[in-house]
């Protein structure tokens, strides 16, 4: 009975003060775990999703929008179409560059945000805003308030888990990742997949330490347990212990359900090749869209899968040569996302799945050196797939060049208010108060996107701003 008052509590269906407070939750509930694939770096949107002719046209010729033009690291160069061919893709006609050819053919799964805006154009600040909402460090993460709010759907794994780039950690490193002023045990749980062990010390070492975990005595691990709440007690205002305590707690779990989740060998052949595991070039990243799946489907909320290191190479950040440098890094990623979109579906979680690709912002349109792109702002393209979503569809618009948004302008807290919207949650009425203040994800802004929302009763579609 205790245990099945504590699940309904959990669930919220015992009703007046028990469980959790519920403020915050609307109706329907769409989703309830989120795949985000981060690009790290600032893909370029005019030659992977955003086609110009007009770049085609004025190739070469100097860029005059009619007013002042400045780029982030360079001096702006002259306009420079895309090295890419462009083709149409499915029922929704969709433009998609050469670069992405297994993404392509699933374009009809996704709808299009056209004219995603930062307020920057520096990495560091640009990913802050993208993955908290905000400029500067210290603000939780998207990832850490879901796991606040919602929690795991299982004891046995974090509710969130981050998967970065072998090659090294993103721009902000692990502050992309933080709790901020959140229970610190809300932070991302990093699993490297490169290592020979991804998560380090799972295990005891029965040469040095003498034990292994079968020989643990069970009547010692409740006495322990005992001595670590009645200390607790005692601290009550400290956060961090109540959070290392349950930090230990999950890691005992972890060391039965771990080694079972992380067994991407257990997967058929066909499985492994539909995200390119047998291919050097998509192995590491196909890998871990592979553990994502497995990760949301034992009940993981938030799964994030990070293409791109921090520094001058190895990302998205393409300031030298578009024409070697993105193709190489689409590559890695093409045939993986691909399979993961067709493998979430076939298997029927993209029902209450979502999958959100992003970046921090875009390129420009004129040449930085001599076939390189700078860091722009103004203008860039992120896309969602599966629960409440409406497929096939683009909302907004940049301007002739991809400069700039023209329409339906939308920037991170409206792509964080409308997620929480699937999930249930109202932006604005997520709050945990920081310094005197009811801080959110959203801050006081976020707009919930109807354009791409599938037959949502609760909003009201808006004129494109």
């Amino acid at each position: 009975m205790l245990a099945l008052v504590d699940l309904l509590a959990r669930d919220g269906a015992l009703g007046g003060q028990a469980g959790l407070d519920r403020s915050w939750k609307i109706e329907p509930i769409r989703v309830r775990r989120i795949i985000q694939l981060f690009m790290n770096g600032g893909v370029s949107q005019m030659d992977t999703f955003d086609y110009k002719p007009e770049l085609e046209k004025r190739h070469d010729q100097p860029f005059d929008p009619g007013e002042r033009v400045e780029a982030a690291t360079s001096a702006p160069g002259k306009l420079m179409k895309s090295p890419f061919e462009f083709r149409r893709f499915g029922e929704s006609g969709r433009w998609v560059s050469s670069v992405f050819p297994e993404l392509a053919k699933r374009v009809d799964d996704l709808a299009f945000l056209m004219s995603v805006a930062s307020k920057t154009n520096v990495h560091g600040p640009a990913s802050y805003l993208m993955n908290t909402g905000f400029l500067l460090p210290g603000f939780p993460c998207f990832g850490a308030w879901v796991s606040h709010a919602l929690g795991s759907e299982r004891d046995n794994l974090p509710s969130f888990v981050v998967l970065p780039d072998p090659r090294g950690l993103p721009y902000n490193a692990r502050g992309n990742f933080t709790a901020g002023f959140l229970p610190p045990d809300r932070e991302g749980t990093v699993l490297d997949m490169s290592a020979p062990s991804p998560i380090p010390d799972l295990f005891a070492d029965a040469e040095k330490s003498g034990t292994n975990h079968e020989s643990i005595d069970p009547t010692s691990l409740m006495l322990l347990e005992r001595q670590n709440r009645r200390h607790a007690a005692t601290r009550s205002s400290d956060a961090r212990l109540d959070a290392r305590i349950a930090t230990y707690e999950l890691a005992a779990r972890l060391q039965l359900s771990a080694p079972e989740a992380l067994a991407l060998d257990k997967e058929s052949d066909a499985v492994r090749r539909l995200y390119g595991i047998d291919r050097p070039e998509t192995a590491d990243f196909g890998r871990r869209c592979l553990l994502a799946r497995r990760l949301v489907e034992r009940g993981v909320r938030f799964v994030q899968v990070w293409s791109g290191a921090g520094g001058p190479k190895d990302n998205w950040d393409n300031h030298s040569d578009i024409h070697t440098e993105l193709p190489k890094i689409a590559r890695s990623v093409d045939a993986p996302i691909a399979g993961l979109l067709h493998d979430l579906k076939s298997r029927g979680l993209l029902d209450d799945t979502l999958v959100v690709f992003s970046t921090e912002f875009g390129r420009m349109p004129f040449t930085q050196g001599a076939t390189g792109r700078d860091h722009n702002g103004g203008t860039s393209i992120a896309w969602l797939a599966g629960a409440g979503i409406r497929a096939g569809v683009a909302h907004g618009a940049s301007d002739d060049w991809s400069w700039r948004s023209r329409e339906g302008r939308v920037d991170c807290h409206d792509l964080h208010a409308t997620i929480l919207h699937l999930m249930g949650i109202d932006h604005k009425r997520l709050t945990v108060r920081h310094n005197g203040i009811d801080r959110r994800l959203t801050d006081v802004h976020g707009r919930i996107i109807p354009e791409i929302l599938d037959r949502d009763p609760g909003v009201t579609p808006r004129r494109a701003s």
